[in-house]
């Protein structure tokens, strides 16, 4: 039940997919919460996690130390890195990043000297604490 090279495409297809715990065998547990249920089991199982090393393609994988090479030529992540090797190399990435934005900004006819947009530079803003001019009562 547990496949140790679950892929991070059939996880966002199938959320609620479970998988096994490579910590305790008898967890399962759903994909979208297996990060997190990851965290937490290896703080409860030290000794275990002594004993797994993680794919450099998918921090999910957990596999026994020994097997890890062999998990790395077969890791169905590792297309994915290989991919985004390929885009840096050929510069896709630089040159989406040095594309020059023709974006200009509006006019703007607020002068912030001034105060409010329209006002006369002289005339004082009423104050919120200022009282009424008007007598009590006779409104």
């Amino acid at each position: 039940f547990f496949s140790p090279c679950s892929s991070i495409l059939l996880d966002v297809l199938d959320p609620d997919r479970l998988i096994q715990c490579p910590y305790n065998k008898h967890h399962r547990i759903r994909a979208c919460r297996f990060p997190y249920h990851l965290v937490k089991c290896r703080k409860s199982y030290p000794e275990v996690a002594k004993e797994l090393a993680t794919c450099p393609f998918n921090a999910r994988h957990l596999v026994p130390q020994a097997d890890l090479s062999d998990h790395i030529t077969k890791c169905n992540d590792k297309g994915f890195i290989e991919q985004d090797i390929v885009n840096q190399s050929s510069g896709f990435q630089r040159e989406q990043m040095n594309a020059v934005s023709t974006w200009q900004a509006p006019p703007c006819d607020e002068d912030w000297e001034t105060g409010e947009e329209g006002s006369p530079p002289d005339t004082p803003l009423p104050s919120p604490w200022s009282c009424p001019s008007t007598p009590l009562g006779t409104v």
